[in-house]
């Protein structure tokens, strides 16, 4: 390594840890233990820069109705209003519009279509969310309500054994879930 090489990766070493100093000043307003784990301390820096600016970007975000993510709103018809051809094509573009927003959805596919397309219009649209732009990050929506329809559908052999010894019960039959989706970020 010659000299200009040393003196530019003092002065990353330097920038780096002045953004660190920057990031910890911004982010005292919400200071909790969080700021302070320990586990950050054996990250390098540029890790840890990263998940102080993630942290800082989630505490500014605002939180709002995911519907209200979107301009104009995001509003869909009840799933009665239309026919089975015309939901599928509202849902799919719904999906395609919810993952621009950085939504991906998982556990759909023991959903029917006019199931999954209830599930996004009266859970997801309303539910009030932190709408967190950074980069490579998004909103995991899982839309399983209960521990048995993952045990069912989802789990692997190794998880339904793990449940099965840690909760000491029976577990419903392993199925395969019947609507196969291709979705948008899984």
């Amino acid at each position: 390594m010659d000299m200009s090489e040393t003196s530019r990766s003092s002065l990353d070493e330097v920038d780096l840890l002045m953004d660190n100093a920057r990031l910890r000043d911004e982010l005292e307003p919400y200071r909790d233990d969080s700021i302070d784990d320990p586990t950050t301390r054996r990250m390098p820096l540029v890790k840890e820069n990263e998940y102080l600016a993630s942290m800082l970007a989630w505490e500014r975000a605002p939180a709002m109705p995911i519907a209200q993510w979107f301009h104009p709103p995001l509003e869909l018809p009840p799933a009665e209003s239309l026919d089975d051809d015309r939901l599928s094509q509202k849902l799919t573009e719904t999906i395609r519009r919810l993952y621009s927003q950085h939504i991906v959805l998982r556990y759909t596919d023991h959903l029917s279509d006019r199931d999954l397309y209830r599930v996004i219009r009266h859970d997801i649209l309303p539910c009030c969310e932190k709408k967190v732009d950074l980069p490579g990050k998004y909103l995991e929506w899982r839309c399983i309500e209960d521990n048995e329809t993952w045990l069912r559908f989802y789990a692997t052999a190794v998880e339904r054994r793990r449940f099965q010894e840690e909760h000491d019960s029976d577990l419903p039959s392993a199925e395969t879930p019947r609507y196969r989706r291709d979705l948008p970020g899984t």
